[in-house]
């Protein structure tokens, strides 16, 4: 039986109103037309409040066609519950509406992958997957009102929603591993796509200069979609990168799942919209197929 997630931080990261969130979320998304969205493997999006990381996140989503079923990785940041949980029975309510889990894929991976657990403690206050369901829900239904014309009416989105609290690389390469399985397995047979999100910001609270230094070597990895290169330069480097699970996770799959190229679409920090330059957090925005 299906269970509710209730909005964590509504009208705190994002407003807690439908019409000041679908403002916002239009705000931050540029209007790109149907012809030119990108059918991606998966993303990288931040998860910061909206004044400060949603015109990143809303350059990713402008640009890419958004499948049913999205995979959302996201970081453990509240240190609650298992340290690789799903909800693969539950419906997340935001103001804009509700989106179920998807049932199917979540109990594949459950089967497919042991050490992922049904978990709701890890997610009941986790902001980072909760963010980006407004962008996803405003984008799939401006594709639903783009085809009029199409006789396909199911344009519901669904997502696979996974807080990852291990760094354990090991771990985190057989995680991609099973989900690459999987989705290749759904393409197989000729299903829909399944875009996979790694949710995370960059580096956190040093200078805008450390920052973006730090940030470029994070980003270089992740554009040679090279999940290992990625893991060592964040623990040897010092990068304060909140999602790099996730990230090495999704860059795993893609690069499974044949992925060649990553895109760096935009990159900011925190001090363009704050003004204090001593103390920031990174945001990339970064489309991989």
């Amino acid at each position: 039986m299906s269970s509710l997630r209730t909005p964590a931080v509504a009208g705190r990261f994002y407003p807690g109103r439908a019409d000041e969130l679908l403002r916002d979320v239009l705000k931050y998304t540029p209007s790109v037309p149907e012809s030119k969205t990108i059918s991606a493997i998966g993303c990288i999006a931040p998860h910061a409040g909206y004044m400060y990381s949603g015109s990143v996140a809303g350059r990713v989503y402008s640009q890419l066609e958004i499948p049913e079923t999205c995979v959302i990785l996201c970081p453990n940041h509240t240190g609650k519950g298992r340290p690789l949980a799903i909800m693969a029975n539950t419906t997340w309510q935001t103001p804009l509406g509700a989106v179920p889990a998807d049932e199917n894929i979540g109990a594949q991976l459950l089967q497919r992958f042991p050490p992922m657990e049904e978990d709701s403690a890890a997610h009941r206050y986790e902001h980072a997957i909760e963010v980006q369901l407004p962008f996803l829900q405003a984008r799939r239904d401006a594709q639903r009102e783009d085809r009029t014309h199409d006789r396909r009416s199911d344009f519901n989105l669904k997502i696979v929603p996974i807080a990852i609290g291990t760094s354990d690389f090991d771990v985190l390469r057989a995680l991609g591993e099973a989900l690459a399985d999987i989705i290749a397995a759904q393409e197989e047979v000729g299903k829909r796509k399944i875009l996979i999100i790694a949710s995370s910001d960059m580096n956190h609270y040093e200078s805008d200069a450390i920052t973006r230094v730090k940030d470029n070597k994070a980003i270089e990895r992740i554009l040679a979609i090279d999940a290992r290169g990625l893991w060592e330069v964040v623990m040897n480097e010092d990068i304060s990168m909140c999602g790099f699970g996730p990230a090495v996770v999704m860059l795993t799959s893609a690069k499974l799942l044949g992925a060649t190229s990553a895109t760096l679409v935009k990159y900011a920090t925190s001090g363009e919209v704050s003004g204090d330059f001593d103390s920031v957090v990174g945001y990339a925005g970064i489309v991989v197929k």
